[in-house]
């Protein structure tokens, strides 16, 4: 039966990751980079201060409401809880073993145009949002695709088959790239560093997820706002470490990395042209993987917050992307870079270290040791177990909402107890079907979010454009904040009453 799965799986897989779709994910954030005039760059101060910035300054930041919203500082941790997972430490590594150095600049391209899809996807799951029976907010490319795409004249039915492909998608992605890679990655490095039966960690993080994820987004919210910032600072300063251990090989890295980019050196000394397609397809794959921008997956936890400006919560989106792929995905690509256990020369890793065979799950792990001994490696399992429970968390929240567009509320609480029933099929899989099936469910739900993004791009410009002048040139004009007139009036007043 897996080896069926595995060659449809692999036929799929090939269609929606061929250059057609690595094309509309590159075309998409380069709209919408230069529709902004390059927000990312030309108002980083301002997106800094106003996320993690405001952290430290803005009580309604921070602040836990008395709703069925959620804080703009618990929505980021649940969408970083989400993004920040096995694809920022197994990815990173494995994009480097097969598409070498080079892949991590392609890494870096996709997340600097990612961040400003990201911004797009926020701005309009914001706009497009609405309330369910119970308060709580529902947005998403479901929404901006049925109630955006869809009003445009001629649009109506395909609006709406591509929302609900879309949840479908989703729905099965969160069995995927949220479920099942990840727990994959916390039982193989729980077995490979501490001896753990694969089956016995699948049912301690089963009965550790029940616990949080049957709860709802409120309990999930709570959670991730407490382990995300921990997991994702410890990571860093043991990144750091080894960083600033092998400063004398940054210059080295550096030169891997471009030279590797476009195949001066191709990828295992393959032939040139077919290192560059590695070293892109490689780069783009994981790092969307990894930050998601251009999934559309992380606005449906951004929906929930107590925000009023859609832009405002689009630079949370800019700054998801920014520390998911800029900060930690590079902090591991020079971990790995600068150990010695790739050659910088050829983008060739070594089979074994020290008598162990060297794979994409292990590596990192076995960098860390080089640094820090046993601990070294305990480490990393322990990271890889937070970032991708975590992950597990944020992505139940996403299959959650899908199945409320497909099914309706009441039907929440059984997908969430497969959810949670899903998990141990997840420890037990095979390694490489997890990770295709969980590239396959990426490509599948990109391409209708994409539809969505850049029919609605003059919105988001409109929307933008209204921001700038308003907050940043002190024009005084309407705030752009609903499409719904209730919504907007509702949003008008608490902005007012916020200023």
């Amino acid at each position: 039966m897996l080896e069926v799965i595995t060659k449809v799986n692999d036929f799929i897989n090939g269609l929606v990751w061929g250059w057609p779709a690595i094309i509309l994910l590159s075309v998409t954030g380069i709209l919408m980079t230069i529709l902004t005039m390059f927000f990312q760059l030309t108002h980083f101060g301002h997106w800094m201060k106003m996320t993690i910035g405001a952290i430290f300054k803005d009580r309604n930041v921070v602040g836990h409401t008395k709703d069925k919203s959620i804080s703009q500082f618990q929505s980021l941790c649940t969408a970083l809880a989400a993004t920040v997972g096995t694809g920022n430490i197994v990815g990173v590594a494995g994009a480097i073993m097969v598409g070498g150095p080079g892949a991590v600049f392609w890494m870096w391209l996709i997340a600097f145009f990612g961040m400003m899809t990201n911004y797009s996807e926020n701005v309009l799951g914001i706009y497009y949002r609405r309330q369910n029976k119970r308060g709580e907010w529902s947005g998403g490319a479901m929404y901006y695709l049925k109630d955006g795409l869809g009003s445009k004249k001629g649009c109506k039915q395909i609006g709406m088959v591509l929302a609900v492909l879309f949840s479908i998608f989703c729905f099965l992605a969160s069995f995927g790239i949220g479920n099942m890679t990840q727990v994959n990655s916390i039982s193989g490095n729980m077995y490979t560093v501490f001896g753990v039966p694969t089956w016995v960690t699948g049912i301690a993080v089963l009965i550790m997820g029940g616990l949080v994820i049957v709860g709802g987004l409120k309990r999930i919210a709570a959670v991730t706002e407490k382990i995300v910032p921990f997991m994702v600072v410890i990571y860093i300063v043991g990144s750091i470490v080894i960083l600033i251990t092998n400063i004398s090989h940054v210059g080295a890295v550096f030169g891997a990395i471009f030279k590797g980019a476009f195949a001066i050196t191709a990828a295992g000394g393959g032939i040139i042209g077919y290192g560059i397609k590695l070293a892109i397809e490689q780069g783009m794959k994981r790092g969307v993987f990894s930050n998601e921008a251009g999934l559309g997956s992380s606005v449906m936890v951004h929906s929930n917050s107590n925000v009023s400006e859609p832009v405002r919560q689009g630079m949370w989106g800019i700054f998801e992307v920014f520390a998911d792929t800029i900060i930690v995905c590079t902090l591991t690509a020079f971990s790995v870079l600068s150990s010695g256990l790739i050659d910088l020369e050829t983008g060739q890793a070594l089979t074994t270290y020290n008598g162990i065979e060297l794979t994409s799950a292990n590596i990192v792990s076995t960098v860390f040791s080089i640094h820090f001994g046993k601990a070294g490696a305990a480490f990393v399992a322990i990271a890889v177990m937070l970032f991708a429970f975590s992950t597990v968390l944020g992505w139940s929240h996403y299959g959650t909402k899908a199945c409320e567009f497909l099914f309706g509320e009441k039907f929440t609480i059984v997908y969430r107890v497969i959810f949670v029933a899903a998990i141990f099929g997840g420890a037990v899989m095979g390694d490489n079907l997890a990770w295709s099936l969980a590239d396959t469910f990426n490509g599948l739900m990109m391409i209708p979010n994409l539809i969505g993004v850049l029919s609605l791009s003059p919105l988001v410009y409109k929307i933008t454009k209204n921001y700038v002048n308003r907050v940043l040139k002190g024009k005084n004009e309407k705030p752009i904040l609903s499409y719904d007139p209730e919504i907007q009036a509702m949003q008008e007043k608490a902005l007012s009453d916020r200023n």
